[in-house]
C-alpha cells in the first residue's frame, strides 16, 4: 500500500529534487546541452536558441558559479569571452545523452541538436543506452525496484525552503526539455513513477497549491505527457497514468538523479532503485548502442546539427 507520507518526504529529500532546483529551468538545460554540442560564445547560445541575452548571461553566470563552466576571456579588440566545460561540467555528460534520446524521439525540435552521435573507438554512428554498471544490462524503469528512505539533511533544508516552492504557471509548450518539460513537470513524473495516480495523492506529495496542480496537469495530459482516465472503481475520480512520451523520460531522471547525489551535493538520494535482473543497487552507465563501451565526452563527435 502506497505510504504517502514517506513518499512526499522521500521526494522532498531525493537528489532528484535538488538537482532540479539548481539546474531544473528550461533555459538551463539548452544552455548545458548547447555547451556540449560545441557552443562556446555567447552568441553562438543566443543565435541557436532565441535566448534573450540577460536571460543567457544569467545562466552562464550561474554555471560558471557552480563550476560546470569555465570563462576565458581573449584580449581581442572587442574583448571576447568563450566558454568551455569544466572537468566537473563534463560529469554531466550521461544525462546530456539522456536528453539527446529523449528528444529525438519525442521533442518538438525547437531547439537545434546533433542529427547523429559517432563513437570514436568503434567508429559508428549509435544510440546512447542506458545500462547498469553492476551487470551492464540494458535498463528500463520496468526494470528495477524502487525503495524509499527519508535523507534528514535534505528534508529539513526542504522545510527550511518551504515544501511548496512557487510554482510558475507557464504554459507546457514554454519548458524545458522539448520545451514541454521542467521542474515541476519532471517531479510529477516521478510521484506517478512512483505511485500517485490521483489529484489528492499528487498535491500531497508535492505541496502544489490545487489550482496550479489541476493547470500543470491538464497542460501535461495535453502534451501528451500523462494519460487521465477515470478510475473503474470510482468513475467520479481521474487516474493519471504515464505515456510513453514521460515513462522514456527515466533515463534522464535516474542520470541527473545520481549526477545530484553525487557530484552535486554529496548525499544518497532518498529514491533508491535497485535492478532486479542482478540484485545490485541501480547505478546507471551509458553505453554505445553498437560496442556497449562506457561513453564519454571526448570519445563522441557530432554529425552536422538539426536546424
Amino acid at each position: 500500500m502506497l505510504d504517502l507520507l514517506l513518499t512526499r518526504d522521500a521526494l522532498q529529500s531525493s537528489t532528484l529534487n535538488h538537482g532540479l532546483k539548481v539546474l531544473g529551468d528550461r533555459w538551463t538545460v539548452a544552455v548545458v546541452m548547447g555547451a556540449f554540442t560545441g557552443f562556446t560564445r555567447f552568441e553562438d547560445w543566443q543565435t541557436r536558441l532565441d535566448i534573450p541575452r540577460s536571460t543567457l548571461a544569467q545562466r552562464l553566470s550561474k554555471l560558471v558559479s557552480l563550476g560546470l563552466l569555465r570563462q576565458r576571456i581573449y584580449q581581442e579588440r572587442p574583448q571576447r569571452h568563450a566558454y568551455h566545460l569544466t572537468q566537473a561540467g563534463l560529469q554531466l555528460y550521461d544525462h546530456v545523452l539522456m536528453i539527446w534520446v529523449w528528444e529525438k524521439r519525442w521533442g518538438n525540435r525547437v531547439t537545434a541538436l546533433p542529427a547523429q552521435l559517432w563513437h570514436k573507438p568503434c567508429g559508428h554512428g549509435f544510440v546512447p543506452v542506458l545500462a547498469c554498471t553492476a551487470c551492464f544490462e540494458k535498463t528500463t524503469l520496468n526494470d528495477l525496484r524502487l525503495t524509499l528512505k527519508v535523507v534528514p539533511e535534505l528534508l529539513d533544508d526542504a522545510l527550511a525552503h518551504g515544501r511548496n516552492a512557487r510554482v510558475a504557471a507557464n504554459d507546457t509548450q514554454r519548458m524545458g526539455l522539448g520545451l514541454r518539460v521542467d521542474r515541476w513537470a519532471l517531479l510529477i513524473v516521478a510521484a506517478v513513477m512512483l505511485g500517485c495516480h490521483y489529484f489528492d495523492q499528487l498535491s500531497l506529495v508535492l505541496g502544489i497549491a490545487s489550482s496550479v496542480l489541476a493547470r500543470r496537469l491538464s497542460g501535461m495530459v495535453s502534451a501528451g505527457l500523462l494519460l487521465a482516465q477515470p478510475d473503474l472503481a470510482d468513475a467520479r475520480r481521474i487516474v493519471y497514468r504515464l505515456t510513453p512520451t514521460s515513462r522514456d523520460l527515466f533515463a534522464y531522471l535516474v542520470c541527473f538523479s545520481t549526477w545530484a547525489g553525487r557530484d552535486h551535493l554529496r548525499l544518497p538520494s532518498s529514491i533508491m532503485p535497485v535492478h532486479k535482473a542482478c540484485g545490485h543497487r541501480f547505478v546507471p552507465q551509458v553505453l554505445c548502442s553498437v560496442c556497449r563501451m562506457p561513453l564519454r565526452p571526448h570519445d563522441v563527435s557530432y554529425a552536422q546539427l538539426a536546424a
